[in-house]
């Protein structure tokens, strides 16, 4: 059974969230503020699969929760819940590395989708270090086809971005992605030589309304790119098209 991490600090709604869960199969913990969720996902880093995770608690906030168990390697799937839904709270919470949002108040059955969609996502992920055998490779390939998590690998520019290991290697280091970044990356590579513009990426990857301010994305692929780029400041891969949006070039 996956098991959830409840980090709410409005006792009834952590109470009846887990309640429902419960019912719905999953192990569910409840804590209610950010030191405590820190504490527990940097001691256990393998106990949870998912974390639904306020922004609005006492003391240290759900921003400063994400950001930092993502600059200590943590790197589980983290749903973060935000209040009316402000799309600056939503692209905060990815520049942080957050990798869904949820507006309250929400419906239960959009909360077990949004879940589920997150542990399918990891499951496709780590396919590739599960070490699977020839004889389960068509099984492999079965489910790839079905997530569309197609080409696992891409090599550019001595950089090598491993989709299924949420990594960016090179020589020198190895970059942990969360699965926002890998899903921004992933999109950007289909659509290579091509001009991809924010409204796309607001709608296809992040789910938001074209009329977001972009600053936020901006921001998100100044980060990018210093995964990517030789000189972050003059890029040659991940361009920007002024007033339009991006486009990624290999060469």
């Amino acid at each position: 059974m996956s098991a959830i991490l409840i980090v709410e600090d409005e006792k009834h709604l952590a109470d009846g969230l887990r309640f429902n869960l419960e019912a719905e199969g999953y192990v569910v913990e409840t804590v209610g503020d950010g030191e405590a969720a820190l504490a527990l996902l940097l001691e256990e880093r393998e106990r949870f699969d998912v974390v639904i995770l306020d922004v609005m608690l006492p003391g240290v906030n759900g921003f400063t929760v994400v950001s930092d168990l993502r600059r200590a390697g943590q790197f589980v799937p983290v749903l973060m819940l935000t209040a009316r839904g402000q799309p600056e709270d939503v692209l905060r919470g990815f520049e942080a590395g957050a990798d869904d949002y949820l507006a309250k108040p929400f419906d239960l059955s959009v909360l077990t989708a949004r879940i589920n969609g997150l542990l399918r996502r990891r499951q496709w992920f780590h396919l590739d270090q599960n070490n699977l055998s020839a004889t389960d490779a068509n099984t492999k390939n079965d489910v790839k086809e079905e997530s569309g998590a197609a080409d696992e690998l891409f090599v550019f520019n001595g950089r090598t971005i491993d989709f299924g290991a949420l990594e960016l290697r090179t020589s020198e280091q190895t970059v942990r992605l969360t699965l926002m970044e890998a899903e921004v990356l992933r999109y950007l590579l289909r659509h290579e030589g091509r001009v991809v513009p924010r409204k796309a990426l607001l709608e296809d990857v992040w789910g938001l309304h074209e009329d977001t301010d972009t600053r936020a994305i901006d921001n998100f692929i100044v980060r990018l790119r210093k995964y990517l780029e030789d000189e972050p400041t003059k890029p040659k891969h991940l361009l920007t098209v002024r007033g339009v949006g991006y486009r990624f070039v290999t060469q």
